[in-house]
């Protein structure tokens, strides 16, 4: 499984070559993974491409480029003006686009041919540096990869619960309560609200009214096995 809280700086940095079979928690490797992708699976990189053009207005292209004994990203953009799209390296683009560039690759990571499939892929809050106008292109890849992986997204993105896409029941409500982190799905009201579209997620969540079911907490909690129990002596 891959979990990710991408880091710009990290994408933005020259990066030893690895093997590329798994995308980095902070984006570390990116060069690497986009290098397997683009030699295994040049179809899924098109589609990263795509996306990515959507997001970021202009690009065209993004590879992965050898400098020396390190590796980085280099995106081709469409300039006002220029004939040829221009080459820029990831040290001159921007967190935004260097954060959306690292949740596709994430996303799309498991087709790039290696041994070591990625089954699930939970992306810390991807529209983070992203204009909330590119909400609705990051709903359509995250939907587009759910077809070959499980995605898990944290988010407090209005903009991207927004989307009539977006059931109730595939919903996590998350609360902390005493120290203690509680994730379960919408209570009953919550659920009914948005079956009768008296709100949207985006509008409860702007309200604090997405809460988890009780019931199923504490179904959750009877069936939760307690890891760091000490066991008893026999």
């Amino acid at each position: 499984m891959g979990f990710y809280n991408l880091n710009p700086d990290e994408i933005r940095d020259l990066q030893p070559p690895d093997v590329g079979e798994i995308l980095s928690r902070d984006g570390g490797n990116i060069a690497s993974v986009l290098g397997q992708l683009n030699a295994h699976n040049p179809i899924a990189k098109k589609r990263i491409e795509e996306y990515l053009g959507k997001v970021v207005s202009g690009i065209q292209t993004v590879d992965a480029r050898s400098i020396g004994s390190k590796e980085t990203l280099e995106f081709r953009q469409q300039m006002a003006g220029s004939e040829h799209p221009w080459r820029f390296l990831a040290s001159n683009m921007s967190d935004g686009t260097l954060r959306a560039v690292g949740v596709l690759v994430a996303l799309f990571q498991s087709s790039n041919g290696q041994r070591a499939r990625v089954p699930l892929v939970g992306i810390e809050e991807p529209e983070v540096a992203l204009h909330p106008a590119a909400a609705g292109v990051l709903l359509d890849a995250l939907m587009d990869a759910s077809q070959h992986t499980q995605i898990l997204v944290t988010s407090h993105s209005p903009e991207l619960l927004d989307n009539y896409r977006i059931s109730a029941d595939s919903i996590l409500a998350v609360v902390a309560d005493g120290g203690i982190t509680n994730i379960a799905p919408l209570d009953e009201v919550g659920k009914s609200v948005l079956h009768d579209r008296l709100y949207t997620p985006g509008e409860l969540l702007k309200l604090n009214q997405l809460s988890p079911d009780p019931a199923a907490l504490d179904r959750l909690s009877r069936s939760q096995m307690n890891l760091f129990k000490k066991s008893l002596p026999e």
